[in-house]
């Protein structure tokens, strides 16, 4: 309940001081534009940094790696985006240093010390607080769990890669033809 409160109650009426603070230093229409300015500009970097965000998960995705950081960094991206949307000088404040990137690693690695992230090509297992997998494993451990091994390409079990060559010995259309 005392977040509920600090949110909803607390965090209006402080924005609300700020901005008639400001209004009466530099007047209403310089505030407006100086708030409306901060939403344009927080849109683009959000734009940029998600992009960038995404990218990175995308390749240690297509890599057989649980993209953990990019996932809490892209959660802390989508908080900022709100809170550069909210109308208010403490919001935009909050906001753009959930989008600079030196202060958004922070925050996901902060946010990351208090997550278990595990899972296999097809599914995620996600707790927040901490604490041990509820299916007896460690998120990058080596025992097996519901989901199977942890490392997605690595389907046979026992870690081996097997080479070989094939020979694609279907009939096709045109060998069908050739034996008339």
């Amino acid at each position: 309940m005392p977040i509920f409160l600090f949110i909803f109650i607390i965090m209006p009426i402080a924005e609300m001081a700020v901005l008639i603070q400001v209004g009466s230093v530099i007047g209403v229409f310089n505030t407006i534009g100086f708030v409306v300015l901060t939403a344009v500009a927080g849109a683009w970097l959000l734009r940029q940094q998600g992009l960038a965000t995404l990218l990175k998960a995308n390749q240690r995705l297509n890599s057989g790696e649980l993209p953990a950081k990019e996932v809490a960094e892209g959660l802390i991206l989508a908080v900022g985006g709100v809170l550069l949307l909210t109308p208010g000088f403490i919001t935009d404040t909050v906001g753009f240093l959930c989008l600079l990137p030196f202060s958004r690693r922070w925050l996901a690695a902060q946010a990351l010390k208090r997550m278990v992230v595990s899972g296999k090509s097809g599914g995620f297992y996600f707790r927040a607080g901490g604490g041990q997998n509820p299916f007896g494993q460690d998120p990058f451990g080596d025992r097996e769990n519901p989901f199977g091994r942890q490392r997605p390409f690595d389907r046979d079990g026992n870690g081996d890669i097997i080479e070989g060559e094939y020979q694609d010995e279907t009939e096709t259309h045109h060998d069908r033809l050739d034996k008339k």
